[in-house]
């Protein structure tokens, strides 16, 4: 039967509807999941059209899956990263919406003082267990939106939770239901999406989500989660890995629109950050993220990265202000006690450093050439450089003008007879036997002492 889509405005098949595969035996999928070896990635050749919406945003889920890996934050530390992520989302909630459990008296104390500040932005929301308790809990702090998992590959529905496709998307519904009555929006976690039977239970299950949501008056969100980070963004891949499929599938067959989907993934494969700009590209409105991608096992989607990934995708941050990422990394490494990663994109002590004295000669000529963007504007923090053995003269002068904010006639050259004395230290540690690079306090001894105290 042949429909006008109000989406592509074309007419297209819409007669067929997917009904549930009530299989007796798992579908592991070991042509491509064998545990043995590392997961394939077939190709069926079929490509998706890309379907950006016209409204996208990032949602976090820091005070949720983030806490899941390191240790729990206090309510000041939520609190404080809360206002953070407002300031860092803007006038306009870039930043939409924030998650967190509702469990103990600890997370309902730290939902509540985020409430009394009136942010409008992020929205906070839950994730809590599927009984009319914890619904009624959320309605109480007048939550409009909560989380509730939904397995729904057969590693679950089989091997965990010991049940039949039917049986599983029957409790689904019981619980989903459940917050229908509560006055409570359903967001539907589709635990293991990239593992899942995709038209065999998936859509059928969604289809069913879809019609109850419609009877109910209350909408659904469907959030697509790539529990194990299996999902890739190669065009023209097979179901269940293919982001840029599961986005067109739950649009076309579920009819999800865009802004009821969201793709929630993990760094297992490293493919975190691309997966969430496919389902972009492909319809989701809304991506999942954790600061820093602070998350189960590799992490989550870092939100710094989307934050730049927005940008690069619509030409503007529309309002978000990327220099709050620099205080948000601050405040990890100095009230939480978190190590980041040297080497960490946009967060990293190392992000925007070289070693290398050739790189230095060039930044110190023109930043631009190693640096990749300006990080003094956009993330205020200068492009720096690390003194050892391989630092040349350019190096030092970089180094000593950068650290001591000098600029102009005040600036030294690399031929400033301070910098030549610090070069001649610096070769001399070296030549002595040391392995370990230079710490600030070395350097700036030295300088002072080479200075006569003039720096």
């Amino acid at each position: 039967m042949l429909e006008l889509s109000n989406k592509t405005n074309l007419l297209e098949q819409s007669g067929y509807k997917y009904s549930l595969q009530d299989v007796e035996e798992a579908n592991l999928y070991r042509d491509i999941y064998n545990y043995e070896e590392v997961p394939r990635v077939g190709f069926n050749h079929r490509r998706v059209p890309m379907a950006m919406p016209e409204e996208i945003w990032i949602t976090d889920t820091t005070f949720r899956d983030g806490q899941q890996s390191m240790e729990p934050y206090t309510v000041d530390q939520i609190v404080d990263l809360y206002k953070l992520m407002s300031r860092l989302g803007g006038p306009f909630g870039i930043i939409r919406q924030t998650e967190f459990f509702a469990y103990s008296w600890k997370d309902r104390e730290a939902i509540r003082r985020c409430q009394d500040l009136g942010l409008q932005f992020p929205e906070i929301t839950t994730w809590i267990r599927a009984n009319r308790e914890d619904f009624k809990l959320v309605k109480d702090l007048g939550i409009r939106e909560t989380g509730i998992l939904v397995s729904c590959s057969d590693y679950h529905i089989f091997n965990k939770l010991k049940l039949t496709r039917k049986q599983a998307m029957e409790q689904y519904l019981a619980t989903v239901d459940m917050a229908f009555e509560a006055g409570v929006m359903p967001r539907c976690h589709l635990e293991d999406i990239t593992r899942a039977d995709f038209y065999g239970f998936v859509v059928p299950f969604v289809n069913e989500l879809m019609k109850r949501s419609e009877q109910a008056g209350i909408p659904v969100r469907i959030r697509a989660c790539d529990t194990m980070g299996y999902g890739v963004p190669y065009t023209e891949v097979d179901l269940p890995r293919s982001v840029a499929g599961i986005m067109y599938g739950l649009q076309f067959y579920s009819g999800v629109p865009s802004e009821m989907l969201e793709w929630h993934g993990h760094n297992d494969f490293y493919k975190a950050v691309p997966n969430a700009v496919v389902a972009w590209l492909y319809g989701a409105s809304s991506v999942n993220c954790t600061l820093l991608g602070i998350g189960e096992r590799t992490g989550n989607i870092p939100l710094e990265a989307m934050v730049m990934e927005y940008a690069a995708l619509r030409g503007s941050f529309d309002g978000m202000d990327s220099t709050v990422i620099t205080e948000i990394a601050d405040y990890y490494k100095n009230n939480i006690g978190y190590k980041i990663p040297p080497m960490t994109p946009f967060v990293g002590r190392d992000f925007n450093v070289t070693r290398a004295g050739i790189h230095a000669d060039g930044i110190l000529k023109d930043e631009e050439i190693y640096n990749v963007f300006n990080t003094r504007k956009l993330l205020n923090r200068a492009p720096s450089v690390l003194l050892g053995q391989n630092s040349g003269l350019a190096g030092i002068a970089y180094w000593i003008n950068n650290n001591y904010g000098l600029t102009g006639d005040k600036q030294v050259q690399k031929h400033d007879p301070l910098v030549l004395s610090v070069k001649e230290w610096i070769d001399n540690e070296y030549v002595g036997g040391r392995q370990s690079t230079l710490s600030v306090n070395e350097i700036e001894s030295k300088i002072k002492e080479l200075s006569g105290g003039q720096l």
